[in-house]
């Protein structure tokens, strides 16, 4: 083997292991990418899972209170209509905004028990409400665990490296789910 021959052989190995290495480098970042934005899809799949668990019992907490609370038909009209655009949105963000504004009116069903002493006392009700704070507690949960999601994806997609990779994976950065204003505020207890 001559002088050249080996200076060749070595600099198509060094040009082979850049190109192995850089190929890896894209196919690692590339595969972080699809792997959070999975992650991300897969965490909102848990919270919808538990979103649909809420929507499922209120209908059954809506009639026992019925029974009690004849005059109080503003409140199940939102109730069905925060139902209604929950199933009907096409998108996590409307969904959000939908499970939100039915955490608002929810609160104000829950709080007819102290209006109907009766209600407070009956079995089934007790057994749903109980059922619903369970839910909730899931929802947070559930919640809190998208939210970690959507941070590590849109995090590593406002890299230069990660925005590279998202751009080519097609991932684009993820909603929050994020609580509203109304209940951001501390509630005021007056006697």
């Amino acid at each position: 083997m001559t002088q050249g021959t080996k200076t060749g052989l070595i600099v198509l190995g060094v040009i082979l292991a850049i190109v192995l290495v850089l190929g890896g480098w894209l196919i690692g970042g590339y595969n972080s990418v699809v792997a959070m934005d999975e992650e991300v899809k897969s965490s909102w799949a848990q919270v919808e899972n538990q979103l649909k668990r809420r929507f499922d019992l209120i209908p059954n907490l809506v009639e026992t209170v019925k029974g009690y609370a004849t005059h109080e038909k503003e409140i199940f009209e939102k109730i069905a209509e925060a139902r209604t655009q929950y199933f009907s949105a096409k998108d996590p963000a409307g969904k959000i905004k939908a499970a939100n504004q039915l955490e608002g009116t929810l609160s104000r069903l829950l709080m007819l028990q102290e209006t109907y002493p009766t209600l407070k006392a009956d079995q089934s009700f007790h057994k749903l409400q109980d059922s619903l704070e369970g839910t909730e507690n899931r929802i947070a949960v559930e919640r809190k665990r998208y939210n970690d999601s959507v941070q590590r994806l849109n995090t590593y997609i406002r890299t230069v490296t990660g925005r590279i990779f998202a751009a080519l994976a097609g991932v684009d950065k993820a909603a929050y789910y994020e609580i509203p204003a109304a209940e951001k505020e501390a509630p005021k207890v007056k006697f």
